[in-house]
């Protein structure tokens, strides 16, 4: 059955993040074949309209307004509805970020509709999409399908890889305008916490630092190999807690779950609050002094020694392969 899909694009500082080609690949398999419209929001992005279609899209309807400068659930949900009501689609995809995660349920709730939430994999199935999210921290997981009505669902960022990219595919990008009213609150300025390297929610590589690296200073030669790696860096709650580094790097249950190709757990005991927002990484490497941590018991390779000690060695030897490669 073919359908038309809507997917989500998200901007950040002027370009799209990643998810939202990976929320293309998804929909492509919601789609049996049918159209992919995208769906951009905000001020001035009408021209990331051609990434969305080489990335896959058919098409892409653009929603411009100086009052979606800044995310605001009110703002954008107007915005989100007006393009549904116009395209009547038959499923919805939007990535399980930040602002995916405060939109999809009200947008949701004003369809009468169900969602499907943080889903890492998708496929069709005796006549049947079904999608796959992880349940209980990540230690089982569960298959969904919608038995009528609208497929709605947001995916877990790096878990679908996108299509390939084809610049020379082409479609139309339509604009399509929408009075924002009613604003419970309006956005005069946002004041970014300075952040070097690459956004943690979609890093490929990550190195994560715990209690065990001891203080502030402790995070360098993390961020060296993060550094070398193309990688982010982050941080269990202990580590957050005893004011080494800020809460926006926190992985783990109360904060960002990441599933990068390669995660380095320095330091990090393996407390079930963070494996629940890691353990489905692709590669996990611990760095403990303790043979007995509980990091150990999920990791693909263990490493018993100071980190202070193993991490520079791996820095340099990482350094080394890139020059000869």
């Amino acid at each position: 059955m073919a359908r038309k899909v809507l997917v989500l694009g998200e901007a950040r500082d002027g370009s799209l993040r990643n998810v939202s080609f990976e929320a293309i690949a998804a929909a492509k398999t919601v789609s049996e074949g049918g159209e992919i419209v995208g769906v951009l929001l905000g001020e001035n992005v009408s021209d990331l309209g051609q990434d969305l279609i080489a990335n896959g899209a058919d098409r892409v309807v653009v929603v411009e307004n100086e009052k979606l400068k800044q995310y605001s659930s009110d703002g954008y949900s107007q915005a989100l509805l007006a393009v549904i009501d116009k395209e009547k689609p038959e499923g919805i995809i939007a990535g399980h970020t930040a602002l995916g995660k405060d939109l999809t349920p009200k947008i949701a709730a004003k369809l009468s509709s169900g969602l499907i939430s943080d889903a890492t994999g998708i496929e069709a199935a005796g006549g049947n999409i079904v999608f796959i999210r992880p349940i209980y921290f990540g230690k089982a997981f569960e298959k969904k399908i919608v038995t009528s009505g609208l497929i709605f669902a947001t995916i877990r960022p790096n878990n679908i890889a996108p299509l390939e990219k084809d610049e020379s595919r082409s479609g139309e990008i339509t604009a399509l305008s929408v009075e924002i009213n009613d604003l419970r609150s309006i956005i005069k300025e946002v004041v970014k916490k300075a952040s070097e390297g690459v956004d943690l929610s979609e890093a490929k590589v990550i190195i994560s630092g715990g209690r065990g690296v001891k203080s502030a200073e402790g995070f360098a030669p993390l961020k060296e190999l993060a550094q070398v790696l193309g990688g982010a860096v982050g941080a269990s709650r202990g580590a957050c807690d005893a004011d080494y580094c800020d809460y926006s790097m926190q992985i783990g249950q109360t904060g960002k779950v990441v599933t990068p190709d390669l995660y380095i757990a320095c330091g990090i005991s393996g407390a079930i609050q963070h494996l629940a927002g890691m353990s489905n990484s692709k590669v996990i490497v611990a760095i403990n002094k303790d043979p007995e941590a509980n990091i150990f018991n999920v990791a693909d390779y263990g490493i018993v020694g100071d980190l202070f000690e193993v991490v520079p060695i791996l820095t340099e030897e990482f350094r080394k392969l890139k020059v000869h490669s």
